[in-house]
């Protein structure tokens, strides 16, 4: 399992820091209560460790870090954003599967691993 792969998001400062670090981030908005967020949290995991290696992901608990839920427009849970250089490419909420959040990570993703 690859849940070592993910940051917990502790503070708005935090979020901001991770976005400016790094040219792709996978924001994960979830709840501890939250069935399908749990579920979905090592399952995304996994698939960023096989396919998307130099993607980085953060887990944002909007129980505890309401500010940052409401300031990304969080409202309904899970809520997966997937950010390049700081600007979101691809948000989910609510029904959506791996292979949708795959899909909007493959092109632009694409255009930013040089290996």
């Amino acid at each position: 399992m690859h849940t070592d792969i993910i940051t917990q998001i502790d503070s708005p400062e935090m979020l901001e820091s991770l976005l400016t670090e790094h040219a792709a981030v996978l924001l994960l908005f979830g709840a501890p209560d939250c069935g399908v967020c749990q579920t979905l949290k090592p399952r995304i995991a996994e698939m960023l460790a096989q396919e998307f290696p130099q993607m980085r992901m953060a887990y944002i608990d909007c129980q505890a870090q309401a500010e940052i839920a409401a300031s990304h427009n969080v409202f309904a849970l899970p809520v997966v954003e997937c950010v390049f250089y700081g600007k979101t490419f691809g948000r989910f909420s609510k029904v959506f599967s791996l292979a949708d959040i795959r899909g909007a990570l493959a092109r632009p993703y694409g255009l930013i691993v040089t290996e």
